[in-house]
């Protein structure tokens, strides 16, 4: 037997507006709270009831795709030369979200029964592994791919022990390579924890998440109805993978599920069953049922248990640091500087008026052109419209998240419920590009047809050309990751049907309204602006990092989850640090479009959008730091591709969200600051 060294597991799970009135804002921190600390066995997703099992009624696992932090790329379990159903695979229904993210969840031929416990079962002979078997094996042994099993809903759990303290794994190697041989884990211990059924009454089972139920009245006749009808909940499922050297021929005679004729005893520290081409695997497994203290609502607590709170409260405090500094800088500005200069410009008399404008510099020397229409207005309004699209869609769904209605209980829901509130929220994004379109042109909304079905088309096209080269990619690996043909019929289905018609709705109730109107009159001829010091790209680009800042520590655990394979669940803070990152980057966007006014730069409106978006060259550039220091195991150019691929897309999302608050804020500023300004 070879001794293994530790495998190269992902790390175990690492879970989790300021208001003018102090009566909001006191509700504002009562909801944080009740988010932030709500325990997470609170967490599940309403209209999902415990399923009750008779005493040897069968319970049936399921088996997920193969994953790895190591390439990115999911396959198929039957990929491998694994056991199948004696009755054949059969798929499970899965919804949108599932088969976005690759998972297939497909029937396995492990079987068990309700409070049954099976030792040295039988599970299949393999047939001898043919030459391209026999390197595929190799090939997802070294690419560290795990098996994921699923009973009832919950994924398999693996505890390794290091030092003083347990580590946590969902799912279980393929295999091990000890030197230049190859072993592969054909022994599974499995340890299902059960929970009586105590109560008939749903609800109170529901309702009681910790101790508070206990000692609680029972009705009557519960007890009676539950002896009349004895049932037991699954509340956990552990594996523990063995690698042992079954004699193939010791399998001949015994049928799937029989008894193998010599006792196995798994020890997970060795190493036994190492592959050889042209020989057969035998595969086993064993079962006991344990009963547990742990409540139904309460089982996902061992995969959402909450690490490095105080890191993600420090993230908090550090974003309000910066909000607090960059507040500071707007009060100077707006209560100090501007209101002292328009109180100096009112109390003169026309005359004095035009002999100070000449003395003076700075922003009240552009009043005659700090409206006029920016270069390329259509494609300013396409991007407002979509920010809008994706900042709504953003907010709405971390809600629902922090409000646990889109547990990790049900697979699938939180990206179904993203794309479901980007194709309803369309409406706000014909509105906002087709308001913006008509105040540019002072009222005039010809054309908002057109701006609509760009804005319906603009990030949707970049999507989809960058989510359908990926996919060739994945399509050209045969990973089950690729989208379906079929699916890609229904989300242009849903593109076309539902999120472009809303879009135009939109920009005809856009069209309709009225349009803002300027507080100044603009010159026909633009002012000069003089030669500037510093190039003004420069400035804009640097303001990215002040919104980078509040956010690049909660990046890394959204980061982790993705690719690291860690369930991600503090909703609660980072709907909290999504509003932080809002006021940010509308008080950087403020304060930047201010400096350039006082310099006479009136061309503010594509500064003000980009200075506040360039948030994302910042987090694409954090994320190619990821790629390098942290995910330093990922393998060949299809993994990178993708990676970086999936990144620009998210960092597109991200550009026109930041871009669009930094754009609003700026707006509302300088028409306020120039409706107090009195000119001809």
């Amino acid at each position: 037997d070879a001794t293994p060294t530790a495998a190269p597991d992902p790390d175990p799970a690492a879970m989790a507006m300021a208001a003018a009135r102090p009566r909001l804002l006191l509700l504002l921190a009562a909801a944080a709270a009740a988010l932030l600390l709500t325990p997470a066995h609170a967490f599940y997703l309403p209209g999902s009831y415990p399923h009750k099992y008779a005493p040897g009624e069968p319970l049936s696992v399921k088996v997920n795709s193969l994953t790895s932090i190591d390439t990115e790329i999911p396959y198929s379990y039957y990929s491998l030369p694994f056991c199948a159903p004696p009755e054949g695979v059969k798929d499970s229904a899965e919804n949108l979200g599932e088969l976005l993210m690759g998972d297939r969840i497909e029937s396995s031929p492990y079987r068990f029964k309700m409070h049954a416990n099976e030792s040295d079962v039988l599970l299949c002979r393999s047939a001898p592994l043919s030459p391209p078997d026999f390197a595929l094996l190799k090939r997802r042994i070294d690419e560290m791919y795990q098996v994921n099993l699923i009973l009832d809903n919950l994924p398999a759990i693996r505890y390794t022990r290091k030092d003083d303290y347990f580590l946590r794994w969902t799912g279980y190697p393929v295999g091990i390579r000890v030197g230049v041989d190859y072993y592969v884990f054909n022994h599974l211990q499995f340890t299902v924890l059960v929970h009586r059924y105590e109560d008939p009454n749903v609800a109170r089972v529901m309702g009681a998440a910790g101790d508070a139920s206990d000692g609680a009245a029972v009705p009557a006749n519960a007890g009676k109805d539950a002896s009349a009808a004895p049932g037991w909940m699954v509340v956990g499922f552990e594996v523990v993978p063995c690698s042992i050297k079954h004699n193939p021929e010791d399998a001949r005679a015994v049928k799937m599920y029989g008894k193998f004729p010599s006792k196995i005893k798994c020890d997970p520290s060795t190493v036994s069953m190492s592959i050889k081409e042209n020989e057969p695997i035998v595969y086993t497994y064993e079962v006991s049922f344990v009963e547990s203290d742990i409540k139904w609502p309460s089982r996902w607590d061992a995969y959402l248990k909450m690490e490095g709170a105080k890191v993600h409260w420090f993230s908090i405090l550090n974003s309000l640091m910066v909000i607090a500094f960059l507040a500071g800088i707007v009060f100077v500005i707006l209560l100090r500087t501007v209101r002292r200069d328009l109180t100096r410009y009112e109390e003169l008399d026309s005359e004095a008026q035009a002999q100070m404008n000449e003395e003076l510099s700075g922003w009240k020397l552009v009043v005659s052109d700090v409206f006029r229409a920016p270069s390329n207005p259509m494609l300013l309004c396409m991007m407002v419209g979509d920010g809008v699209q994706i900042l709504g869609m953003a907010v709405v769904t971390i809600l629902f998240a922090a409000l646990g209605f889109m547990s990790p209980a049900s697979r699938g829901t939180l990206i179904t419920g993203m794309l479901f509130f980007y194709l309803v929220l369309g409406i706000l994004a014909g509105y906002a590009s087709v308001r913006v379109w008509k105040t540019i042109r002072c009222g005039d909304h010809s054309g908002w047809v057109g701006v609509s079905w760009r804005t319906a088309c603009f990030f949707p096209g970049i999507a989809f050309l960058i989510l359908t080269t990926l996919n060739f990619l994945l399509w050209g690996s045969q990973s089950t990751g690729a989208i379906p043909f079929s699916l890609f019929v229904v989300l242009i289905l849903l593109w076309f049907c539902i999120s472009v018609p809303l879009t135009l709705v939109g920009g005809f109730l856009g069209a309709k309204a009225p349009h803002i109107e300027y507080p100044v009159r603009t010159n026909q001829i633009p002012r000069e602006i003089p030669a500037q010091k510093y190039p003004s790209w420069l400035l804009v680009l640097g303001a990215g990092t002040l919104p980078f800042g509040t956010l690049f520590i909660e990046l890394f655990f959204i980061m982790s989850s993705i690719w690291m394979g860690r369930v991600y669940y503090v909703f609660g803070f980072l709907f909290i640090v999504m509003l932080l990152l809002v006021i940010v980057c509308a008080e950087v966007s403020l304060v930047l479009t201010y400096m350039h006014l006082c310099v006479e730069d009136w061309k503010w409106w594509w500064k003000s959008f980009f200075s506040s978006g360039s948030v994302a060259i910042y987090i694409f550039l954090y994320s190619i730091n990821y790629l390098v220091f942290d995910l330093k195991s990922l393998s060949g150019p299809v993994s990178a591709t993708l990676y970086l691929g999936y990144s620009l897309f998210m960092v597109i999302a991200i550009m026109l969200a930041t871009g669009t608050v930094g754009f609003i804020s700026s707006f509302c500023f300088v028409h306020y600051l120039f409706s107090s300004v009195k000119a001809d």
